[in-house]
């Protein structure tokens, strides 16, 4: 098994994405966690890279969220697109960034995301609230790899 196969277990894989589907149902923001072993490039930038590598950029209201490991480089970086960071808080990533890191720190990968998650869908319910049945998934829930 890689380094990224034994990051999470199938279980808390999908905890993970119920998680997602949980909060996408508070908000029209699209949200995705992308994991890889590692990256020569700094850590936002990569996160940067993967951002557009799935098309999270093409999203109607520019309101996709990526939340970006390196497990091997211990990297973290979360992400939002131009629709978003033009009405959040100047405090927002911060934020959320660290409830992901304070799980993080005591090796709760899974739970430090699902804190994350949970807290992207609840805030941005107030910028980009949910459509209910107009509201169209436009990006895939599951965990990506690199």
């Amino acid at each position: 098994m890689s380094i990224t196969e034994d990051f999470l277990s199938t279980t808390e894989e999908q905890e993970i994405v119920a998680a997602i589907v949980l909060a996408e149902k508070e908000t029209s923001g699209e949200i995705r966690v992308h994991i890889e072993d590692h990256s020569n490039l700094p850590v936002l930038e990569r996160a940067q890279q993967v951002f557009k590598m799935l098309n999270m950029h093409k999203t109607s209201a520019r309101n996709g969220v990526l939340f970006y490991v390196g497990v091997k480089d211990r990297h973290f970086a979360i992400i939002g697109d131009n629709g978003i960071d033009a009405v959040v808080p100047y405090d927002f990533w911060e934020a959320t960034k660290k409830k992901v890191l304070d799980h993080f720190k005591t090796n709760q990968y899974k739970q430090g995301l699902i804190a994350g998650i949970l807290h992207t869908g609840k805030q941005l319910k107030y910028f980009f609230p949910y459509q209910g049945a107009n509201d169209i998934n436009e990006l895939p829930n599951e965990i990506s790899r690199g």
